[in-house]
């Protein structure tokens, strides 16, 4: 504990408790899950960019997902494996401990708004496939990059707080909610504007996703063919698989008036958001898509003949 007229300057991160052994299988667990994010991510990014088959919005956005994954894992779980393999607690100074959160949800209102403009591109694709040029043009892809821009205000708030309650988090990274909880100022009111802000980025990109699939789905059913409803099913189900992972796990963790609740139940649904989902969605986005499979296939193949000569 701080002494009532001091402001921590640096934190300690509770991270996982348990034993020595416990530590070692959940770093070599979540180093394995990091390994394979990073990987993955990075073969559909280059794939997008080397294969002129994949030059079109819905791949940019792809590509542009698969960096977003890479990033958002990058801030938080390398932090995480260093505090595993620590015999006490991490320190992180003020400085970092405020910049992790605002990276983190920077990045996650990009990719946000990214799933949002995916939902469109697929509406677009399959309901008005005659305007996909003009509509799905460079300007349009763009706009979705606005996440930085959004979190400014949050992270300056926070970096002006006092934190003499406590120095200790109690998660594996600099959690907003739990920096709230350990200041001494009043902060309910930048609570609620967080919980607008959430509500505004969720619902503000789930929205035209629900409208855009309720489009879609009407469509769909009324192609004649059972081979044609499939084919069209199957280019929209890769994304929506990933917008029910990623609202449903967001929608539990931010959209909420009390932001500084349910330590154990933040660290899941962390977990969930940072480590699983970016995990799952190489896995998601390639095994249904039979371009990006072929493409894959196609630069295996070159690879081998390159080796062979």
């Amino acid at each position: 504990m701080l002494g009532n007229h001091s402001s921590a300057t640096e934190f300690y991160l509770l991270g996982f408790s348990g034993s020595r052994e416990l530590r070692h299988i959940l770093f070599a667990t979540f180093f394995f899950f990091y390994s394979v994010t990073f990987i993955g991510n990075t073969v559909i990014i280059v794939i997008v960019c080397l294969d002129k088959r994949l030059q079109s919005p819905m791949y940019f956005f792809l590509g542009h997902l698969s960096a977003l994954e890479i990033l958002v894992t990058t801030i938080v779980v390398p932090v995480m494996l260093w505090g595993l393999l620590l015999p006490g607690m991490q320190t992180v100074s003020l400085a970092a401990c405020v910049t992790q959160p605002f990276l983190y949800l920077a990045l996650g209102t990009t990719e946000f708004a990214l799933l949002g403009a995916m939902a469109v591109d697929r509406y677009v694709a399959i309901c008005n496939p005659l305007r996909y040029n003009v509509i799905m043009n460079s300007r349009t892809c763009n706009l979705v990059l606005f996440g930085v821009l959004f979190q400014i205000w949050p992270v300056y708030a926070t970096y002006q707080l006092s934190y003499c309650k406590s120095n200790v988090v109690d998660n594996f990274f600099c959690d907003r909610g739990q920096l709230l909880k350990l200041s001494c100022d009043n902060t309910l009111f930048m609570e609620f504007i967080l919980f607008l802000m959430a509500v505004f980025v969720l619902f503000g990109s789930l929205i035209p996703t629900i409208v855009s699939y309720t489009y879609i789905v009407s469509t769909i059913l009324k192609i004649p063919s059972a081979s044609g409803r499939r084919k069209a099913f199957s280019t929209c189900a890769s994304h929506f698989t990933c917008v029910v992972i990623g609202y449903g796990s967001c929608l539990f963790l931010y959209v909420k008036p009390k932001q500084t609740q349910a330590t154990d139940y933040n660290r899941v649904v962390s977990l969930m958001v940072s480590v699983v989902t970016p995990f799952l969605n190489p896995f998601i986005f390639t095994l249904r898509n039979d371009k990006v499979i072929e493409a894959l296939q196609d630069r295996v193949k070159q690879c081998c003949h390159l080796f062979r000569n």
